[in-house]
């Protein structure tokens, strides 16, 4: 049996966050979650209250905070996000820079203070990007935007670390089956969208010595009602 790893989630008390908090933990690895709000540990899980990641300060601090928990870290998953669906006639300037840091700078600022941190030969960063980048359709610009440069980042940041055989991925769900989004979508089909179950099956993979040969990855994570 392989060894637990220590593992950060960022975004870790929202719907996806949490399922995959759950899953790792169930998986008999460590936990340390990034979470907003007061949350109180459970087995396996360790929650590390934060304010904006997109901040490198305070992902510094905060996975500095999480690798005390752990006692180190192996892996680091970026599932901190948001979503806004607005057309680019009628919205927001500035919803462009809030999608942004929502979505690639949280996952840029949290990997740069874990990346001291991860083992050469065997660390794991997974983030988390969008079926829906591309192509981008009404109302998807700035949110499609911002996770296409997740994109690029997983690319080029995978390439830069081959050299510390350090692996870099990312999962590209289509719409996640959320409370949210069943709440926001009332008249969609969820039998169309995918489980949080299924994303965290993929990126448990993505983490464990099973991957070691997948890097710089785009996995399309889509399969309806999984």
């Amino acid at each position: 049996m392989a060894a637990p790893l220590k593992i950060i989630v960022t975004g870790a008390c929202g719907a996806l966050g949490t399922a995959v908090s759950d899953a790792l933990a169930a998986e008999g690895h460590k936990v340390a979650g990034f979470c907003s709000r007061t949350v109180e540990p459970r087995s396996g899980f360790t929650p590390v209250q934060v304010g904006d990641i997109a901040d490198p300060a305070e992902a510094q601090r905060a996975v500095t905070e999480a690798a005390g928990a752990l006692g180190g870290v192996d892996a680091l998953v970026c599932i901190a996000g948001g979503f806004v669906w607005e057309t680019i006639a009628d919205g927001a300037f500035e919803t462009w820079q809030n999608m942004f840091d929502a979505n690639l700078k949280t996952a840029l600022a949290a990997s740069l203070a874990a990346l001291p941190r991860l083992p050469d030969g065997a660390g794991r960063i997974v983030m988390i990007g969008a079926a829906a980048a591309q192509p981008a359709g009404t109302g998807m610009g700035a949110y499609a935007a911002s996770k296409s440069a997740v994109a690029r980042l997983v690319e080029s940041l995978a390439d830069e670390l081959k050299p510390r055989k350090i692996n870099v991925n990312a999962v590209l769900p289509s719409i996640i089956d959320t409370p949210a989004n069943r709440r926001d979508m009332p008249d969609a089909d969820p039998s169309d969208w995918v489980g949080p179950s299924a994303i965290a099956d993929v990126i448990g993979f993505l983490v464990s010595n099973r991957s070691r040969a997948i890097t710089g990855a785009l996995i399309p994570v889509t399969q309806p009602g999984a």
